[in-house]
Order: C-alpha cells, then sequence, then structure tokens
C-alpha cells in the first residue's frame, strides 16, 4: 500500500508538471543560450517543466548514506550537459528525454524496493 501511496504520488507530480510553454526556472532571468531556447521553444519548455517535476519527486526521496550527493551530482551533471548544448533544440531534447527517462527509472527502482506493509 505504501509503495501505491507513494507512485500516486509521484504521477500527481507528473500531471501537475508539464504544462505548455512554462520552463522549470523563470524565463524572465533567462541569459544562456541553452535557457533562452528553452524558453522560447515551447516543446523543450514542457520537456524542461516534465524533468523538473520528476526531479522535485525523486529529490524527495530518502536516500541511503551517500545516495544524496549521487543525486546532486547527477543533476549538475544534467546541467553541465544542458549548457555544453547551447541553443541546439535537437540536442537539448535528446538531453531531456534522456533524462526523464532516467528519473522514471530511478523512481521506479525505488518505489519497487520498497518493503511490503
Amino acid at each position: 500500500m505504501r509503495g501505491t501511496a507513494l507512485l500516486a504520488a509521484a504521477l500527481a507530480v507528473l500531471g501537475m508538471a508539464a504544462p505548455a510553454q512554462a520552463a522549470s526556472f523563470d524565463c524572465a532571468k533567462a541569459q544562456a543560450p541553452d535557457e533562452r531556447a528553452i524558453c522560447a521553444n515551447p516543446t523543450l519548455s514542457a520537456l524542461d517543466s516534465e524533468m523538473g517535476g520528476l526531479w522535485f519527486a525523486y529529490s524527495r526521496l530518502p536516500m541511503l548514506m551517500g545516495g544524496n550527493g549521487n543525486r546532486h551530482d547527477e543533476a549538475r551533471a544534467f546541467l553541465t550537459s544542458r549548457a555544453a548544448c547551447g541553443a541546439d533544440a535537437p540536442c537539448l531534447t535528446a538531453l531531456y528525454q534522456s533524462r526523464i527517462s532516467t528519473l522514471k527509472q530511478q523512481i521506479t527502482a525505488y518505489i519497487k524496493a520498497l518493503p511490503p506493509l
């Protein structure tokens, strides 16, 4: 039951996390080429919002010793890769799709590993 409740909460976050043209950061403050490209492209903005919702859910899952550090290292690596894409929409799209897939897998694995009640 606990796993089902967590899954339902994660899915609720996903449902709220993907409004069209709503990046997970303030587009009025976007200065880097990758940020401006995300804000200017509805598809990239939606991917950014979806990833932001997944990251929010994933970042709230309790981790064993060292897990939080790894989680934050992965997030920093994503941002570094995103910056390296610059304004290249296909590069950004592929990067977001990969990160979204990874976050979904990590959340699912966490839920499956929960002990039964």
